[in-house]
């Protein structure tokens, strides 16, 4: 009569995860009856249970399409004799959250884990999209290591605007920049406003949101075109369709899918693309979920040897459906395969090497680049150390301009993003192209939540007389989709005491990509002075704000809370 697991039997489905009422066989009668007030007859009750991570939300842009792809994974999951049940988390979209999404990552990584955990689920398909929802359920999955498969909501397709492509968000920050100094008019920027993003789907260009998506893929979380389709495309559906299929009956375990070797073929990939610079901090998040250090300077001894292959916005010209019908990710892994760990496995068991085949794929070198013709002979981002970042920094150079890789200068330092905001574009701002500005108590502790303001924009008056980039430096992130010679995610951060803290304008820094160092040139009875001065900013008072000050770790673990982590440290 009861459905509830034998002593001698693993519990499955519904019989999963029950409340205690001290009388088992009551506990899965309950969820039976309520069960049926859905409708679900007692067949539909015995099969094998997905969960599909409903991340939809009126205020998510980039999620759009979930509805449509949480249908298309509902009939994957039936056609292979399992029972699909949705389920919504948190959601997550970069422009409408304050103080900024990544401030929430975290929020969202805690409950899709904790649902996933307590609910009665065989598998789960995680739908994701927006920069920080894909590592966040990628967090959250391993740390319940209940089988997962991914699905992205793919990004959206370039439009055709006055004679030129365009798509979010690189081509939002180059019509900002010509608007700021004077080159667009008002009535112009107002009509390119509505021009830039015009289908469902995330930024169109190599950012976090399409960075993430590939390593997911490299990492084995999905099958590999599932990457990069676009969003409006029909094969969308057929791969959210797939995905339904993989996850029914699934029982390889993430635990078993992250480790070193795919997490360093995940940096290769990272390299090779060009990709965001987010994507360290969030790759460290997802690796330390599952005892895997994300080792910078390893990175960094990576990235001489990685050119990059993808020619994209920001670092190229192409935009993410050039990529996907240029061969997508079965091409750039197939270019870099003497460079990966090819038996690493994926969530249904193949190796790497299966996945990309035997080479008899097609390919667009316009788009993806044969290893004798980069589009950089080597790797988009370095790691630099020094005074300045003891634990480390981190530079996109495919996106930054090479005259500015060695250079020594005296700095204007900006305390928050408020006083950024207010003095910026002040006339009398003591600035000129030279100048190295700087951004500090905006990282992963500062009431700012570690926003994507570490693209300071070129001070109005200067971007009026022409000057397109400035090194710039902060302890925040910037946007995947940005460019320019920027220094980010400096390690310790001001909030922590680190000697970001210590700056003031008129000291000197330099910057050396050559020697991998980020110096402050300051006299060290005078940072003595200043450091004994210091005051450790206030902590919250209450709710998520005061977790996150009281557990957050620094850029290079992840950013993650740390009792989250896999060692709780």
């Amino acid at each position: 009569m009861s459905d509830a697991p034998q002593k001698d039997q693993a519990p499955q489905g519904l019989g999963k995860n029950a409340a205690n009422y001290g009388d088992r066989e009551f506990a899965f009668y309950l969820r039976r009856s309520f069960a049926a007030s859905m409708g679900y007859t007692r067949d539909a009750l015995s099969r094998t249970t997905v969960g599909v991570v409903d991340t939809a939300s009126d205020l998510n842009n980039c999620h759009r399409s979930v509805p449509d792809l949480i249908d298309a994974v509902k009939r994957g999951v039936m056609l292979s004799g399992g029972l699909p049940l949705a389920f919504p988390t948190v959601s997550l979209c970069e422009p409408v959250l304050s103080p900024c999404s990544m401030h929430y990552r975290n929020l969202m990584a805690l409950d899709t884990e904790a649902m996933v955990a307590a609910q009665p689920l065989d598998s789960v398909v995680l739908i994701g999209g927006c920069d920080k929802t894909v590592p966040a359920q990628l967090m959250a999955a391993i740390s319940a290591d209940v089988p997962a498969v991914m699905v992205v909501t793919g990004p959206m397709s370039a439009n055709r605007y006055q004679g030129e492509r365009l798509a979010a968000c690189t081509d939002c920050r180059r019509y900002w920049a010509r608007y700021r100094a004077g080159d667009v008019s008002e009535a112009r920027i107002n009509e390119v406003e509505n021009a830039l993003a015009v289908t469902a789907g995330t930024c169109g260009v190599m950012g976090t949101a399409s960075t993430m998506a590939c390593l997911a893929a490299t990492l084995g979380f999905m099958p590999l075109a599932g990457a990069s389709a676009p969003a409006v495309h029909a094969d969308r559906l057929r791969i959210a369709e797939e995905a339904g299929r993989l996850a029914t009956g699934l029982k390889r375990r993430p635990s078993e899918i992250v480790t070193w070797k795919s997490v360093e073929n995940a940096m290769r990939v990272l390299l090779a693309l060009g990709g965001s610079t987010n994507a360290i901090v969030h790759l460290a998040a997802i690796a330390g979920r599952a005892g895997v250090k994300v080792d910078l300077k390893r990175l960094d001894e990576m990235s001489d040897e990685t050119p990059v292959l993808v020619d994209l916005k920001p670092t190229g010209e192409g935009y993410m459906e050039d990529f996907h019908f240029a061969g997508g990710m079965r091409a750039l892994l197939w270019e870099l395969r003497d460079l990966l760990h090819l038996d690493t496995v994926d969530v249904h068991g193949l190796t790497l090497a299966e996945r990309i085949g035997d080479g008899g794929h097609f390919v667009d070198r316009t788009y993806i680049k044969a290893r004798e013709n980069p589009v950089t002979p080597v790797g988009g981002l370095v790691t630099l150390y020094g005074s300045l970042a003891p634990d480390g920094a981190i530079l996109k150079r495919s996106a930054a301009t090479p005259a500015l890789f060695e250079h020594e200068a005296e700095c204007m330092v900006f305390d928050g993003v408020e006083d950024l905001a207010l003095r910026i574009d002040d006339e009398n701002l003591p600035v000129d192209a030279n100048t190295i500005m700087i951004l500090k108590n905006a990282g992963p502790l500062s009431p700012a939540g570690m926003p994507e303001a570490g693209y300071l924009p070129i001070p109005r008056k200067l971007a009026r007389q022409g000057v397109k980039d400035m090194v710039r430096m902060s302890d925040c992130r910037m946007s995947g989709t940005a460019f320019g010679t920027v220094v980010l995610h400096i390690s310790p951060e001001a909030a922590a005491g680190g000697p970001l803290a210590l700056v003031e304008s008129g000291d000197r820094v330099r910057l050396s990509v050559k020697e991998r160092k980020l110096d402050l040139l300051v006299d060290e009875a005078v940072l003595a002075a200043r450091r004994a001065a210091w005051k450790a900013p206030a902590k919250p008072k209450r709710g998520w704000d005061r977790l996150v000050f009281e557990q957050v770790n620094q850029a290079p673990e992840g950013a993650d809370l740390r009792f989250l982590t896999a060692d709780g440290q």
